[in-house]
């Protein structure tokens, strides 16, 4: 038996269903957002009020369909916690939504003034992580991405905290049009050979489609084979359990694709814009944006929710849990209390 943290333990079922299935909303969003709300006020920068308002609206009636919620710290989880069911389990984003764009690559870092620590002391069950990563980049672009996961892992170990990767491929500068989508399998599947190892600490892999993000084949259809065969190599290589992203594909692609994923062996989705996005076209009409939420969103989120039922594999069942998982440490341990490695 594998045994995790007491920390890991409890944020990991606290994400999940009670059978073990990830099913998460993203609300973390802030560029996607920014700057559509910008442009409809017509103004330089897209107001507070109204990024935390959209946020606000989404969490309020698609989080009792979630099993969890993920929030950046500075426009959801301020206005949105109190809105969500306390059964339902938080993630909190630490990547800056701002980047250091060289011409070798895309540098990240953390929200200034945040941290692992910052985010369990306001009772988060996770922290996610987005990377921005390219396996063919320059060796200093890429270490620098790694040695930010590695830290990022090792303050997550400190605070017994549940860290969750997100990894996604980008244009290379100067690079030719179309040159990611031509070369997606072999970029994604390259990204997650190079955070496989546990050094990342990583406890979730939030992973993004290894083949077409638009026009996905029926995964029933005479052109599955192939696309699930790039699926499987994922699975193949992901050390921990892995949930899906949607790539901003739209909710008839992202289901057919979600469907690929589960037969690979991942274990739910984590998901934004592909849920809500049809409703947020409508701001700043909030009656409008709302209505679509309470119908449209809500059966989107019932659809696949319920492929996530029939197909996908519980978390505490991936292959990297032979002979099941339970908690590190026994009562004579705790007795002495305990301190997180």
């Amino acid at each position: 038996m594998v045994k995790l943290t007491p920390g890991k333990l409890w944020g990991m079922r606290r994400l999940a269903d009670p059978a073990g299935r990830l099913k998460m909303i993203a609300i973390d969003q802030r560029t996607p957002l920014m700057q559509p709300i910008a442009q409809k006020r017509g103004l330089a920068e897209a107001p507070y009020e109204d990024i935390a308002a959209v946020k606000v609206a989404i969490t309020r009636t698609l989080s009792p369909h979630s099993s969890a919620m993920l929030m950046d710290p500075n426009y959801a989880y301020p206005r949105c916690a109190g809105e969500m069911p306390a059964s339902k389990g938080l993630c909190l984003s630490l990547e800056h939504h701002v980047t250091e764009d060289t011409a070798d690559g895309r540098l990240s870092c953390t929200i200034p003034s945040w941290s692992a620590r910052s985010i369990r002391a306001i009772g988060a069950d996770a922290v996610k992580l987005l990377v921005w990563y390219r396996p063919d980049a320059k060796a200093s672009v890429r270490e620098h991405q790694q040695a930010f996961v590695r830290r990022i892992g090792r303050e997550c170990r400190e605070q017994d905290l549940v860290l969750l990767l997100e990894l996604l491929v980008y244009p290379l500068p100067g690079e030719a049009p179309g040159y990611v989508a031509e070369n997606r399998t072999r970029l994604v599947l390259d990204s997650m050979r190079d955070f496989a190892d546990a050094d990342y600490g990583v406890d979730i892999y939030k992973l993004e489609p290894p083949a077409v993000l638009r026009d996905v084949p029926d995964p029933d259809g005479p052109q599955a084979a192939a696309v699930q065969q790039a699926y499987d190599q994922l699975a193949s290589l992901s050390t921990r359990p892995w949930v899906l992203l949607s790539a901003a594909a739209g909710p008839d692609d992202f289901q057919r694709s979600l469907t690929y994923a589960f037969r690979a062996g991942a274990s739910g989705y984590l998901c934004g814009r592909a849920i809500w996005q049809g409703a947020f076209e409508n701001f700043p009409d909030f009656a409008a944006m709302e209505r679509v939420l309470s119908t449209e969103s809500v059966r989107y989120v019932q659809s696949i929710n319920a492929l996530a039922d029939r197909l996908a594999v519980p978390w505490t069942s991936h292959r990297a849990w032979r002979g099941g998982v339970g908690m590190a440490g026994d009562g004579p341990e705790f007795a002495a209390g305990y301190t997180p490695a």
